[in-house]
């Protein structure tokens, strides 16, 4: 069985916060704001899984108001959420992102972005796939005031792959 999920966050940029963006510092003047790190790629592709497999939202599982997640590695985060979803019997199909800003450019970090979630979901980096576009200066993240993400995934049974092994 193969299920897909959606997932999309956003942060505002804020300066005096490290950039963090699939796990990867990104060198830049500002930081996204957020009781984690603010990884809002990695934040997306977490909605993602746990949506495929009906779990919720990191809301729901991290919230704001929990202490132990003030200032915490979303790409810990991400490995909880994989190990929810093997819970259900699920591992990672693939992961389809992007990431939406103005500035800064983003191509010279997207391999390490992809090793790093690679690593975080347990699969290899032929299944991550992470993209940057820029809104051509509309909108907030036109503006450079903040940094969105979306993200698709598909997540497959455990027992489906055993089949296709046999």
């Amino acid at each position: 069985m193969i299920r897909i999920g959606h997932g999309y966050d956003v942060h505002k940029l804020v300066p005096g916060r490290k950039l963090i963006l699939g796990g990867a510092e990104i060198p830049y003047a500002f930081g996204l704001l957020g009781h984690s790190d603010a990884d809002v790629l990695t934040h997306a592709i977490m909605d993602a899984l746990l949506g495929a497999c009906a779990l919720g939202d990191i809301g729901q599982h991290f919230p704001d108001t929990d202490a132990q997640w003030q200032d915490a590695d979303s790409t810990e985060m991400l490995r909880a959420v994989i190990g929810m979803i093997k819970e259900k019997g699920y591992c990672v199909g693939n992961i389809d992102a992007t990431v939406i800003c103005q500035r800064p450019v983003l191509a010279p970090f997207i391999h390490n972005m992809r090793r790093n979630i690679a690593e975080a979901c347990s699969t290899d980096i032929g299944n991550i796939s992470v993209k940057a576009t820029t809104e051509e200066k509309l909108g907030f993240t036109g503006a450079g005031q903040g940094i969105a993400a979306h993200a698709v995934c598909t997540v497959v049974s455990e027992f489906s792959i055993d089949m296709i092994k046999e």
